[in-house]
């Protein structure tokens, strides 16, 4: 045979051998892989976990309303319902306003988490309220719902007819009006206190010393704050004092503007009349104002709100505290 023929054989024996041994690893790996899938789940250790939880998930879904009462002198209402839960009352939630309309369809659903040994002891109240963006907002109905009496095995979707609202209702506060204003070009929030009515009686002759505090909240932590100038023996004072922020685009989206009305007094602590807090994290008036405020840059957009407890809201902002521990420079 002719060399060249002799070395074409060889180098196929050659190549043949390398594919084969090519073939093995391959089958070898693959064998590898499958015996490591086909091991049986390690035992999860359940050592130490309680099979028991100690709150349980309420999930209050708020569907529609039919035939409401007409509120307007057009003879129609823009309503939105407000959700909470007695005794505790630390977090309401408000669905949107519906503009104009007695048959409303809300489809919004909110969710609580309670201590199981409070269920037995705790209601849950969904008011149904008018709008009205410069006075007080007036309730059309309620329902109360005993949540001792819930069969927590199954979903209820019902219908219930609205009853007066309690007369023994936590008590009313105050109503406060404040405008805001954000210009993003220059990164300025500029909010103005207007004028508060109707406000609890904190002295011993059936009045009280105002004043309000504008403070921002960022990151869970007071960030800026502000105060207007005391008014005298009034429930219904007026400020009209403008306090401007340098707020950033970036954190406009995250901040919280706390509004705060407090009864000044020279002899003892001031004490919180009541509260409000606005934000993109708020809910109900609080965020649709906010809206407002950020669809309409440089622009003033004034509402009136209706103050809330200093427990509530202090409940729901949760601020972190920081310990502020005073030095003395000393030469040792």
């Amino acid at each position: 045979m002719p060399r060249w023929a002799i070395y074409a054989i060889f180098a196929a024996i050659v190549l043949l051998i390398l594919i084969c041994v090519i073939c093995c690893c391959v089958k070898c790996c693959c064998k590898g892989k499958k015996k490591r899938k086909k091991k049986p789940d390690e035992k999860i250790n359940m050592k130490g976990i309680s099979g028991t939880t100690t709150t349980a998930l309420l999930t209050v879904g708020i569907k529609e309303a039919a035939a409401l009462k007409a509120m307007d002198s057009g003879g129609t209402s823009d309503p939105y319902v407000k959700v909470y839960i007695l005794p505790n009352k630390s977090k309401t939630f408000e669905t949107k306003v519906f503009r104009k309309t007695l048959n409303p369809v809300f489809n919004e659903n909110f969710k609580y988490q309670i201590p199981q040994k409070e269920l037995t002891e705790s209601t849950l109240v969904m008011q149904v309220y008018d709008f009205n963006r410069f006075s007080k907002h007036d309730i059309i109905g309620e329902i109360r719902l005993n949540l001792s009496t819930v069969d927590w095995n199954h979903v209820i979707e019902e219908w219930r007819d609205l009853s007066e609202a309690s007369k023994h209702e936590q008590e009313h506060l105050g109503e406060i009006c404040f405008s805001l204003r954000y210009v993003p070009t220059s990164s300025k929030l500029t909010v103005i206190i207007l004028e508060a009515k109707n406000l609890k009686k904190m002295d011993q002759v059936g009045s009280s010393d105002p004043y309000v505090k504008v403070q921002l909240i960022l990151e869970k932590k007071k960030w800026k704050k502000k105060k207007t100038s005391v008014k005298k023996r009034t429930l219904n004072p007026y400020f009209n004092e403008s306090f401007t922020f340098d707020v950033s685009f970036e954190q406009i989206q995250k901040v919280q503007l706390v509004i705060s009305v407090w009864d000044h007094d020279k002899m003892s602590r001031n004490d919180a009349i009541g509260k409000i807090y606005l934000g993109c994290d708020a809910t109900g008036n609080q965020l649709r104002h906010w809206a407002d405020m950020l669809s309409n840059p440089r622009k003033p957009v004034a509402q009136w709100h209706t103050l809330l407890s200093a427990e509530q809201v202090d409940t729901t902002l949760a601020l972190k505290h920081t310990l502020k521990i005073p030095f003395t420079n000393k030469n040792f």
